[in-house]
């Protein structure tokens, strides 16, 4: 990484731990076996994915058994979406899930909505997530799936899963939740949130890209997406990537390390950023609540585009909370659901810190800032004007 760029974007990626990179290394060289073949070389292989599988099982309080692996948070999700569609009772064509779900989640539920299936999407409150109490409601006995991510992804939200598979598990449904944004950054018990399905994404926790999990409940049923040969009990063929997974399980070997100093720590220096800029520019708005990751704060810049604010943060890699297509700016749908104004989403900013945020690292973010901030309301940058006001309302 660029040592003169200060990196708040740890949501959208993390950089894989020199720690993870020297675990790899081996399995990139020398110990290059196929898992399933059998002799020395393969046996070494499939040896090593027995132990990731036991280091990712110790980080969520699993069975090493329960573990499948794949490519990603995407996959994880894909699998457990559709393939819990796949084996379904017919009497349940129902799914119920959040307005606040990740694409990894709701193209595929938008895929079985196409093919029949009914999508029931849960409301949000004014701080970003789920009202247990109402959720009951929508859960009966057609529902044959829940899937509800355990933190929002772009607010840094906490969502209220254990309490709402209480509730599904009441009525007979599997709950599974994307934990992609939490691994690594809050204690993760499968246990306590007493869910049947919960996707793992490796780049999200210092892992490298192209590797992820998908915990499985013993005993709860699942069909594969892809088809081939036998390899993850069934449900996830092709020959293992045996370096990402090694990876994957030395990353969250080194999560279950930090998680007591890093998550205190992030939370302060996160705080201290809010508390400068609220301070420095009157206006600002926190969109991140209380009950969140500690690494999290979205906020809102008063009367720009967060994308201008951005473009003019020179040594700052952070993530705007507004998509632009053919010269128009689009508010995020999780603002606009919390019940933001057009105007207000539309200046919104998400910085997420990592374990190697320091806060030196925060004072530059901050002078930054401040100072992109500053020649936007001067006019060195596109103001939010009326006009594009009123195209995205």
């Amino acid at each position: 990484m660029n040592t003169d760029m200060v990196y708040l974007d740890h949501n959208a990626t993390t950089p894989v731990a020199p720690e993870v990179v020297d675990a790899m290394l081996p399995y990139l060289r020398e110990t290059f076996g196929n898992p399933s073949s059998d002799h020395p070389a393969g046996r070494a292989a499939a040896r090593a994915v027995v132990a990731a599988r036991a280091q990712v099982s110790n980080l969520i309080g699993a069975d090493p058994a329960e573990i499948v692996f794949t490519s990603g948070g995407t996959e994880s999700n894909n699998l457990a979406i559709r393939g819990t569609a796949s084996v379904a009772d017919p009497t349940r064509r129902r799914i119920v899930t959040t307005m606040v779900e990740h694409p990894a989640t709701t193209a595929p539920l938008a895929h079985l909505g196409a093919a029949g299936w009914t999508i029931t999407r849960l409301p949000i409150t004014s701080v970003g997530t789920v009202d247990a109490a109402a959720a009951a409601t929508e859960l009966g006995p057609d529902v044959a799936l829940m899937t509800m991510m355990l933190a929002q992804n772009e607010t840094g939200a906490i969502m209220p899963v254990a309490a709402v598979a209480a509730i599904a598990r009441e009525v007979g449904a599997v709950v599974h939740t994307d934990a992609a944004q939490a691994i690594g950054k809050v204690a993760v018990n499968v246990d306590d949130l007493a869910v049947d399905l919960l996707s793992i994404a490796g780049h999200k926790c210092y892992a490298p890209k192209g590797v992820g999990a998908l915990y499985r409940r013993a005993g709860t049923p699942l069909g594969p997406v892809l088809l081939g040969a036998g390899q993850e009990y069934g449900v996830r063929p092709g020959t293992e990537n045996v370096a990402g997974i090694v990876g994957l399980g030395a990353a969250c070997e080194l999560a279950r390390g930090r998680l007591d100093a890093d998550g205190p720590r992030l939370a302060v220096l996160r705080d201290a950023l809010w508390e400068r800029l609220r301070d420095a520019i009157p206006g600002m708005v926190r969109h991140t609540p209380q009950d969140c990751l500690p690494n999290t704060l979205m906020v809102s810049f008063p009367d720009v585009l967060g994308r201008a604010v951005l473009a003019g943060s020179s040594g700052l890699a952070a993530s705007t909370g507004s998509a632009c297509h053919a010269g128009q700016d689009t508010p995020a749908a999780t603002l606009l659901a919390m019940g933001s104004t057009p105007e207000v989403a539309l200046g919104a900013v998400r910085l997420s810190l990592g374990h190697g945020t320091t806060s030196e690292d925060i004072d530059s973010a901050f002078r930054v800032l401040t100072q992109a901030y500053g020649e936007c309301i001067t006019g060195a940058q596109p103001l939010l004007d009326k006009q594009n006001r009123h195209r995205t309302a």
